[in-house]
């Protein structure tokens, strides 16, 4: 096969792997200019940490410092083992228990929790400290209500913990304007910095 077919046929299977990711939860796909920025969402998290965790998972090719350490960076918020009365369930101190997450029932869970994420997402994205709501949004998923997110994040602003800021509305997709927040008679907010 000449060389231009077997490299297209490659980019094929990749483009088509990436989609069926996307397809089943684990990536979340967003358009940036000309390209695409593939995230890995809860659901790829937890996948990753459940295959590297079974016993038969072996790496049939050197994958390389960067990849290894990509993923070490997904998964360090922390794989630990306790042990629970007859038996052991695997748990990720960022709350995520045998691939379900739990949720968020208090305001000081809450304020931990985003707090962390926001922490998480500057570091690993490189958000120069602005953070798109909608990101720490999706990362806690379906953990607490919408409603509860909206009213704890107004909160841990009114304590002066973050400023939530707003954005130029032409770089903000509709379903991004829609996971972000918007402030009764103050308008929308889409990034949230540090204070």
């Amino acid at each position: 096969m000449p060389a231009s077919k077997k490299g297209s046929s490659a980019k094929l299977s990749y483009d088509a792997a990436l989609e069926q990711l996307v397809d089943g939860g684990a990536l979340s796909k967003e358009k940036v200019g000309s390209h695409y920025r593939y995230t890995v969402a809860d659901v790829g998290k937890n996948r990753l940490i459940e295959n590297l965790m079974n016993d038969e998972f072996a790496f049939i090719a050197n994958i390389g410092a960067k990849t290894a350490n990509a993923m070490l960076r997904l998964i360090k918020p922390g794989v630990s083992t306790r042990l629970r009365s007859s038996d052991s369930e695997k748990v990720s101190s960022n709350g995520h228990k045998n691939g379900s997450a739990l949720k968020i029932d208090s305001y000081e869970i809450f304020t931990k929790t985003a707090l962390e994420t926001y922490d998480r997402l500057n570091q690993d994205y490189n958000l120069d400290n602005l953070v798109p709501i909608y990101r720490i949004r999706r990362e806690l998923g379906d953990r607490l209500p919408r409603k509860k997110f909206n009213e704890w994040l107004l909160e841990i602003q009114s304590e002066d913990l973050v400023q939530l800021m707003g954005s130029n509305l032409s770089d903000i997709t509709q379903d991004q304007m829609e996971d972000s927040i918007t402030i009764p008679g103050a308008g929308a907010r889409f990034f949230v910095k540090r204070t």
